[in-house]
């Protein structure tokens, strides 16, 4: 089987080409902000990324011939987990419909089922995208009817860490307990119960613990105070949530390679604020404890800061009480979604509706 996997991120577009489990070619194709000023919302860049992807097709001499081309899920209305045949409803509520349609990940849906289109026999799919929704019943309700709480965190990549785990203790991921941590630019916290993740932070814009690029949970009656001050525009103020946020903000910087290293030199203050996102991080995994009851078969910690011995360290330190602590490091995401599809094209995984 061949497969086709595009991950549209802010600033790049991930492709590879897979045969069967078999990687043949893996491009990370960035753009400058200068490319991307010409465009409005990130769903105008589609034709712009599409044509970058057959570029990297025919300058590797690979032929336009799939079985399957699959692209990240984007922030369409919640669904529950799995793989998605991407169909004209999806298509339109990635177009018009999503509150969050300036982000760049509803671009991999667009251009899967665009190129897709172009070839005889092939499927289009999204897998696990942000806004997979399993939460249980109680884990909705807010202190405010007026906000229930919902969830937009890293399915795609803990699910593929989850059954990667599962399959390594020969056992199945809906037979575990799991709390996994994705540990990137963004920060999820989720509690996995026999293959369903009943409890999630939404990591995108203003839940959990503080990340390099967002603040997470906030003092709330400050920050309506601080919208009401007229120091801020909205604009600047969802900054402030998400961008030029979390350790960018204390620090100037969400680059994690130059604080760890700032760290080593003997940046006490680096240290200290690094220190304090990762005492954050260890409490929202201590509270998905409560979750699932303490009855826990293992901690996932993945995303590119899991590279750090430092952090994880810190991390096992605080948390490893609870269950054992595993370590995943990096995102891995275009390999879950090209195994996500070999599994519906090889009949192991039945293709869900989006409706």
């Amino acid at each position: 089987m061949k497969i086709l996997a595009i991950n549209p991120g802010s600033t790049s577009t991930k492709m590879a080409v897979y045969e069967d489990e078999k990687p043949v070619l893996l491009r990370n194709i960035t753009h400058s902000a200068e490319e991307l000023s010409h465009f409005g919302d990130a769903t105008d860049q589609q034709g712009f990324r599409k044509q970058l992807v057959l570029d990297e097709l025919h300058a590797a001499d690979i032929p336009l011939e799939f079985d399957a081309v699959i692209g990240r899920g984007g922030l369409v209305k919640p669904i529950a987990g799995g793989v998605y045949e991407i169909n004209q409803q999806m298509l339109d509520d990635t177009r018009y419909g999503c509150v969050m349609h300036n982000h760049a990940c509803n671009l991999g849906c667009l251009i899967a089922y665009d190129i897709a289109m172009d070839i005889p026999g092939c499927r289009a799919f999204i897998a696990d995208p942000g806004v997979v929704d399993e939460l249980s019943p109680l884990a909705r309700i807010s202190g405010s009817p007026l906000m229930p709480r919902i969830c937009i965190w890293h399915a795609l990549n803990q699910r593929a860490i989850a059954r990667r785990f599962a399959n390594e203790i020969g056992r199945e991921y809906e037979d575990l307990n799991l709390i996994i941590c994705h540990l990137g630019g963004g920060i999820s916290v989720a509690a996995h119960d026999h293959g369903r993740a009943v409890d999630a932070n939404n990591a995108l814009d203003g839940e959990g613990p503080f990340s390099p690029e967002r603040a997470g949970s906030l003092p709330a009656a400050d920050l309506i105070r601080l919208c009401f001050s007229g120091k801020y525009s909205e604009k600047q103020l969802l900054k402030r949530i998400a961008g030029k946020a979390g350790l960018n903000a204390h620090l100037g910087t969400n680059d994690m390679r130059e604080i760890l290293q700032r760290i080593k030199d003997g940046d006490e203050h680096a240290r200290f604020i690094v220190e304090a996102m990762l005492y954050h991080v260890a409490k929202n995994i201590a509270a998905e404890a409560a979750v699932l009851c303490g009855k826990i078969d293992a901690i996932l910690l993945t995303g590119g800061m899991a590279h750090s011995d430092y952090i994880v360290n810190e991390l096992r330190h605080r948390v490893g009480f609870l269950a054992p602590v595993y370590c995943f490091p990096g995102e891995n995401e275009l390999e879950a979604l090209a195994l996500n599809a070999l599994a519906v094209l090889r009949g192991k995984r039945e293709a869900k509706v989006y409706e």
